[in-house]
This record gives C-alpha cells, sequence and structure tokens, in this order.
C-alpha cells in the first residue's frame, strides 16, 4: 500500500508544482527586483496567494512522502530511511514555515500601492527581505533534497526491490548528484545556471518515472532476516 501511495504522491508533486508556476506564475526562485514582484503581485493578489497555497500543499506532500517511502523501503535500509525522513521531512518543513512570511508580501504589497517616495523605499527593502528568505530557503531546503533523494536511490539500486527498479535507483543517483552540486554551484555563482538545470531536468524525468513506476508496479520483494 505505503508503495503505491509513494508513487502517487511523487507524480502529485510534480502536477501541483507545474499548475502553481505554469497557471499562477509561482517562480521556484524569485528574481531579486522588490518593485516588480510587488507590482506583480497588486496586479493580481488571488493568483499570487493561490500559487503560494498550491506550493504550501505541495510541501506538506513532501513530508507525507518521505514518510510513506519510509514505511515501504526502510526494512531494506534503516540508516538510509532515516537520513532520506529527516532530510526530505525538515525540506518541507523549514519551506512551509518561509512561505508564512512569503505571503506577507500580500500586505507589503498593498501597502506599497498607496505609499509615498520615502514609504516605497522602506516597503521595497522588506520585500527584498523576504525573497532573499525565500531563496536562501529553497538553497537549503534543495540541499536537503538531495541527500534524501541520494539515500532512497541507493536502496533501490543496491537492493532487489522491484522490476526494473535498480536502473532507476542508479539514475537517481546520478541525478540527485547532479543536482546537489549543480544547487552548490549556482550559491557560489548566481549566474552559472547550467549544472543546476541540466540537473533539475534529470530530476523532474527521475521523479516522473519513478512515481509512475511504484504506483503500477508489482509490490516489492519482501525483506527476509537471515
Amino acid at each position: 500500500m505505503f508503495v503505491e501511495i509513494s508513487g502517487f504522491l511523487f507524480l502529485l508533486i510534480i502536477v501541483v508544482l507545474v499548475l502553481a508556476s505554469s497557471r499562477y506564475g509561482y517562480e521556484i526562485f524569485s528574481e531579486l527586483d522588490p518593485e516588480a514582484q510587488l507590482q506583480k503581485i497588486n496586479e493580481d493578489p488571488n493568483k499570487f496567494r493561490t500559487g503560494t497555497i498550491l506550493v504550501v500543499f505541495e510541501h506538506f506532500v513532501i513530508v507525507t512522502l518521505a514518510i510513506t517511502l519510509f514505511f515501504a523501503f526502510s526494512s531494506f535500509n534503516l540508516l538510509l530511511g532515516v537520513v532520506w525522513v529527516i532530510a526530505r521531512g525538515i525540506e518541507g518543513l523549514i519551506q512551509i514555515y518561509n512561505k508564512r512570511k512569503f505571503l506577507g508580501l500580500l500586505n507589503v504589497a498593498e501597502q506599497y500601492s498607496g505609499a509615498n517616495a520615502n514609504e516605497k523605499e522602506t516597503l521595497s527593502d522588506s520585500a527584498l527581505t523576504i525573497l532573499k528568505s525565500k531563496n536562501s530557503t529553497f538553497t537549503v531546503a534543495q540541499l536537503l533534497f538531495s541527500i534524501g533523494t541520494l539515500a532512497y536511490s541507493i536502496v533501490f539500486a543496491i537492493n532487489d526491490i522491484l522490476p526494473g527498479l535498480v536502473y532507476i535507483g542508479w539514475f537517481g543517483i546520478i541525478a540527485s548528484i547532479i543536482y546537489g552540486l549543480g544547487n552548490g554551484a549556482k550559491h557560489v555563482k548566481p549566474n552559472f545556471n547550467a549544472l543546476w538545470n541540466l540537473g533539475g531536468l534529470l530530476i523532474w524525468i527521475f521523479e516522473l518515472v519513478l512515481g509512475g513506476w511504484l504506483l503500477f508496479a508489482p509490490p516489492p520483494v519482501p525483506m527476509i532476516p537471515l
């Protein structure tokens, strides 16, 4: 049961993120242009609110996924199970906490629209602080994401759990390492996006394939104690 639930949650995460980004304009990594951001929010505050709430829901799904994966596969390697449930659980929780501040941009934007020049400068600084906080939290979260993804990918790669899952596991190992390195490189050199973009593409493919595989594959091979 937990295998199929995990597969569904992987796919649900993808659907929610695509919807939030394409339909509601949510930026995974926000541009640090507070004036433009506040103006965009004022043009359609409900769009901003809905996109952000969808992403908060996605963060809750991440926490749930970490738990269902633990119940489904931790018997194959308890230590790595603990690693991914902590890493991905914290990944989701810190972003949920940060989104409370991010939603505060609604109030800042509302005040900004009727403010004078001096007030706008102060509100712009507040918005910039919120945007920087969101981006830095996302950077930490993606490091945790890479660690968690690497942990369960190793479990899939070294154990005969489901037919074909070994190959998906090895792909996940490669994808998570590239994504983690790209995330670190982007943090050091913000304009260097090539490695991070490549890692992101590989991760999307990995999670899409893995989600479908877990949802529709036969039950896992039971762990027989020696």
